[in-house]
């Protein structure tokens, strides 16, 4: 359903008070046990380049499959039983897929979800506690470049602005988000603006809000917040000089639904969300003059009944083909794109060879996807078929201790 809200509504109300009430999303994904812990040899130097050339050509020229072995970060919990000690450091092989690890960086607290800046020089590491934090490491020596506060608790999700000059965190416990800038060295200066959301009101089951991502457009104008507590999205628009925000659409799904991610189509004016809460996806338009995003009726995820919590949607570079991760039926999802973006159509699902997968993602040349499954404590990755969208296994799944986010380079 389309959002109502006017183009400025209300400015929400900024605080630098931490939330409470985030264990939800802890128990959702750590209380089935404890995951396997994989010893690895000391660290080795990351390879030195940060971003592909694929990455800077044209969408419609094919991608180069890389040569040598990629970089991979894994995120885990470190507070959780059976948990990792704190970001872990492997590599890849784009060809086979074989992961290889290479150490693991200590001293970062739950570093659940990771980003890196464009430059490929930094990494960027959310610290998902009471007191939440995002760290920023140096790969060029491993070193950790310092921790900011974002003001909230259990930060869950962070990215880097397109521009490379401000990192973006959202608060889940809290239900806030925050913007802290990048300075020239990559490391983090002190917070900019924080705003929890205090309106609409919580959904059905909900008991608050519950910022749950925080990304940018495409074309870096609007920067768009998911809140799974009170079932929106909200725009916002960021002072490039100042670092504050200014609300400036809001988009409501059904009640309940319970949003968690959003990924956009590499066109630019459609989006898909994933809904944790009532086990659906849905199609959004998107007005990148206006920020505004039109939410379409909901769609299945190919579970097959009994509880399932489906996290985090990918988009092929061509914008042909969806791939979405279902917690709980523990499979991928695979949809076909048409209409320019408008329309997804299942095309079945395939099982992902662990549990609980919390976090996929495309490598930068697409020819493989990664799964963090955070339950198994493993890493599954597949071939992707550019033709028709096809996954299959490569090997068999990377042990990685309550692997929640599988980051490749």
């Amino acid at each position: 359903m389309e959002a109502g809200a006017a183009r400025r509504p209300p400015r929400p109300e900024r605080s630098r008070e931490p939330g409470s009430g985030w264990t939800r999303r802890r128990f959702v994904g750590v209380a089935a046990g404890t995951a396997a812990v994989v010893a690895v040899p000391s660290p080795a130097a990351p390879p030195a380049d940060g971003r592909p050339a694929e990455e800077r050509r044209p969408a419609s020229a094919p991608p180069r499959r890389a040569a040598g072995p990629r970089a991979l970060y894994l995120g885990t919990y470190t507070s959780a039983e059976g948990g990792g000690t704190g970001v872990g450091f492997a590599s890849y092989d784009p060809a086979t897929g074989r992961v290889t690890g290479s150490g693991t960086l200590t001293g970062v607290p739950d570093p659940s979800y990771l980003a890196v800046h464009p430059d490929g020089r930094t990494l960027y590491a959310v610290n998902e506690r009471q007191d939440g934090g995002v760290t920023a490491v140096r790969l060029a020596d491993r070193r950790v470049l310092g921790t900011r506060s974002t003001g909230g608790a259990g930060p869950c999700h962070l990215s880097v602005h397109p521009g490379g000059r401000w990192l973006l965190s959202a608060n889940y416990g809290s239900g806030s988000v925050a913007v802290h800038p990048i300075v020239p060295s990559g490391a983090l200066g002190e917070r900019t603006d924080l705003v929890t959301h205090t309106s609409p009101p919580p959904g059905p089951g909900q008991q608050g809000p519950r910022a749950h991502q925080f990304l940018s457009s495409p074309d870096g104008g609007h920067l768009l917040a998911v809140d799974l507590g009170t079932d929106s999205v909200h725009t916002y628009r960021l002072d490039g000089r100042a670092g504050t925000l200014t609300e400036v659409a809001r988009a409501r799904t059904r009640p309940g639904a319970g949003p968690r991610h959003l990924t956009f189509h590499p066109g630019g004016r459609h989006a898909y969300l994933a809904n944790e809460v009532d086990d659906t996806v849905t199609v959004c338009a998107y007005d990148a003059g206006t920020g505004r995003l039109t939410i379409g009726e909901p769609q299945p995820t190919g579970s097959r009944g009994g509880t399932n919590y489906p996290a985090q949607l990918v988009v092929t570079a061509n914008g042909a083909y969806a791939f979405l991760a279902n917690r709980g039926d523990n499979s991928i999802a695979r949809y076909a794109v048409e209409a320019d973006g408008a329309r997804l159509r299942l095309l079945g699902t395939v099982p992902v060879r662990g549990d609980f997968p919390r976090h996929i993602a495309l490598s930068p040349d697409g020819g493989l996807l990664f799964a963090a499954n955070q339950r198994s404590g493993t890493v599954t990755v597949f071939h992707v078929d550019p033709v028709g969208g096809e996954l299959r296994p490569a090997g068999e799944p990377f042990a990685s201790p309550v692997a929640v986010c599988a980051l490749p380079l």
